[in-house]
């Protein structure tokens, strides 16, 4: 029902199947109502893309001619639109106006009826200003109405909606109750009022709280949310589905949308839009149109930004750049850079989902940049995974261009010479030692040589950390020659042989697979292939045998199934290990890869991206390959490829 195909931590493109076809998530369904058309929807279709449409079945039924036509031929017939529909059930015309009347089994039993691809679950609207007791008591009632209401969908895909309002802990109550049930999709409602308000963080806060509690499996739906400066963060925070009226409705008000805000007509010089509705007009040629082909063209261009939009979020999730798009988008307004800095608060449980590395470079686009969790997990594996080589004396560079062992090549050198030395450098992600130095994401990355003050400090703050930890009984700032002499006089043991390339099997391979991984390099005669183009190692060998194969890419090891042996000698069951069914462990031993509905059980610290032991139920070791999900997402993911097979016996 709902597959997984990429991700970029917890955004995600993903393809729904439903009775009416597959669609491609994230997506918007643009909300029909059948008694005032601005856009048809076979239009919406043929000229615009629109994959699914959502309407309100509440409206059907209260309508006699409507309901007659949606039970005799169903709802595709009344919309004339044979793509996937999904209907709501009434919630928010009750919290609107309050005269709702239909029972709750009966609008699931209508929806199923009329044939819906995915029906709702007639939900309680928690409004913001409810008191806690309110809200409980919403919450209790929703999650009885969609107990009440699972059994009656039919085939049909049935949404319950997380209330909650804005306690986080009754949105994840609310969530982990409503996944218990037989329910295919979760909105997350209630937001409207917060939304029309601004109230960024607090969206931000509630569907991390949702998220928290839901199986990862399902696809998750932001209600009323259809304006295109939020679905960057949205997504971000996993959300996968999003549905509004506000095209039409702010085409009657003459508004145009962007994805940085919302003008209205008349405050514009130029049309700056390169849309079709944009591109085939001008300001005063829309302007003097009659108003009811005005308010029509404006509602297509709203239209063709949301869509747009979210083909900038897809795209953003291919590249791995999706950070990098939020960050940028939340510069538009100073709600949706609150909104950002609340990210910091959730850096732990987004870091569970963000990926080991990634194609592109890290971009820095403000101080909100050093809370994304790469930068968090780096700084964490370091002071808990790192381990210093066994020198007495640590010298330390400012940052400077990468790759740092190139650019310090001369001064490394010398000192190395003399002195039995570690050396460290000192940058925005922390301190990075130079055996460390192309591992993502530290030569990976772009920052600019000015930063902002409060990243400084930040930064500082990390230096001295390190200062207080790193355990060296001498360390020194390298400031020219003055500091080798001084270094000479302090310490006049004669060097060591400065192995970089040992140092840096040893370092990554702690920093990837956990502290003592390193020690693979003592398990045998240790030989490295290298590049004849750039010197780098390509290719490790424990008494010629291929363990290792370092990425250009990444600065990290591609495991290959001798490596695999070695590591599950080091590193305690169930380190770095994807349990499968004995039988699928026998399938992935012949190179096919591993579906998420044969793990198991999986290392909770596997990350999307990492290399991993494919294991059966006996710990015997299948096949190596490359996790797309984390260990929950393995866990509740009943379609789609959880390990992605690089080695095998066969």
């Amino acid at each position: 029902m709902f597959e997984l195909k990429e991700r970029d931590g917890l955004a995600r493109i993903c393809e729904l199947t439903t009775k009416h076809g597959k669609v491609t998530t994230p997506v918007l369904l643009p909300v029909i109502n059948p008694n005032f058309l601005t856009i048809t929807p076979a239009e919406m279709k043929d000229r615009l893309g629109v994959k699914m449409l959502i309407t309100n079945s509440y409206i059907i039924r209260s309508s006699d001619q409507l309901r007659e036509k949606a039970l005799a031929n169903g709802v595709h017939s009344v919309l004339g639109f044979d793509g996937p529909v999904m209907t709501d059930s009434g919630t928010f015309q009750d919290y609107v106006y309050g005269d709702v009347k239909v029972d709750p089994d009966e609008i699931v039993k209508f929806q199923s009826a009329i044939g819906s691809d995915i029906g709702t679950i007639l939900d309680i609207f928690s409004e913001p200003g409810f008191t806690r007791e309110q809200v409980e008591k919403a919450v209790e009632e929703t999650v009885r109405r969609g107990r009440s209401a699972a059994p009656l969908r039919g085939d049909m895909l049935l949404a319950g909606t997380v209330q909650g309002g804005t306690h986080p802990d009754l949105r994840q109550r609310c969530a982990e109750e409503l996944s218990a049930l037989d329910l295919q999709v979760h909105p997350i409602g209630g937001v409207v009022p917060l939304l029309e308000n601004y109230r960024f963080a607090d969206i931000a806060n509630i569907i991390i709280a949702s998220k928290k509690g839901l199986n990862p499996s399902r696809p998750v739906h932001l209600f009323g949310a259809g304006h295109p400066m939020v679905f960057p963060l949205a997504v971000l925070l996993g959300c996968d589905m999003f549905d509004s009226a506000s095209y039409a409705k702010y085409a009657r008000e003459e508004r145009m949308m962007f994805p940085t805000g919302t003008k209205f007509l008349r405050d514009l010089h130029d049309l700056t839009c390169h849309c079709p509705a944009c591109s085939r007009t001008s300001i005063k040629d829309l302007i003097e149109r009659p108003r009811e082909e005005r308010t029509k063209m404006i509602a297509e261009h709203n239209l063709h930004v949301c869509l747009g939009e979210l083909r900038n979020v897809r795209n953003a999730i291919h590249e791995n750049s999706i950070w990098e798009l939020v960050e940028m988008r939340a510069r538009a307004h100073p709600a949706l850079l609150d909104a950002l800095k609340v990210l910091a608060k959730h850096k732990d449980y987004l870091e569970r989902s963000e990926p080991a590395t990634r194609k592109g470079a890290f971009f820095y686009c403000g101080p909100e940049s050093y809370d994304r969790p790469a930068v968090q997990r780096y700084q964490e594996r370091y002071f808990t995974r790192y381990r210093k080589p066994n020198t007495k004396v640590l010298v330390g560079f400012e940052e400077a261009e990468k790759t740092y062992a190139k650019t310090y090549a001369k001064e490394i050198s010398q000192i190395a010479e003399k002195v039995d030395a570690s050396f460290v450098v000192s940058t925005f992600f922390g301190p990075v030692p130079i055996e460390l130095d192309e591992y993502y994401p530290i030569a990976q990355s772009l920052i600019p040589n000015e930063l902002d003050a409060c990243v400084k400090d930040r930064m500082h703050g990390t230096m001295e950390r390190h200062a207080h930890s790193h355990g060296y009984p001498l360390a020194v700032m390298w400031e020219g020659e003055e500091t080798l002499k001084f270094l000479v006089e302090m310490v006049p043991s004669a060097p060591r042989k400065f192995d970089l390339d040992m140092l840096k099997c040893r370092a990554v391979l702690d920093m990837q697979f956990g502290k003592g991984a390193g020690d693979l390099m003592d398990m045998g005669e240790a030989r490295f292939v290298k590049s004849e183009r750039t010197g780098k190692i390509k290719n490790v060998l424990i008494d010629e045998k291929h363990v290792l194969s370092m990425r250009a890419r990444d600065g990290r090891f591609t495991l290959k199934l001798e490596g695999a042996r070695l590591l599950m000698k080091i590193l305690p069951n169930p380190h770095m290990r994807v349990v499968v069914e004995d039988e699928p462990a026998e399938f992935a031993a012949k190179g096919n890869n591993v579906f998420a509905k044969f793990v198991r059980e999986c290392d909770p610290d596997v990350r999307p991206g990492d290399d991993v032991i494919v294991v059966n139920t006996k710990n015997e070791l299948a096949a190596v390959g490359r996790a797309l999900m984390n260990r929950e997402e393995m866990l509740a993911f009943k379609r789609g490829i959880a390990v992605r097979v690089k080695d095998s016996p066969d």
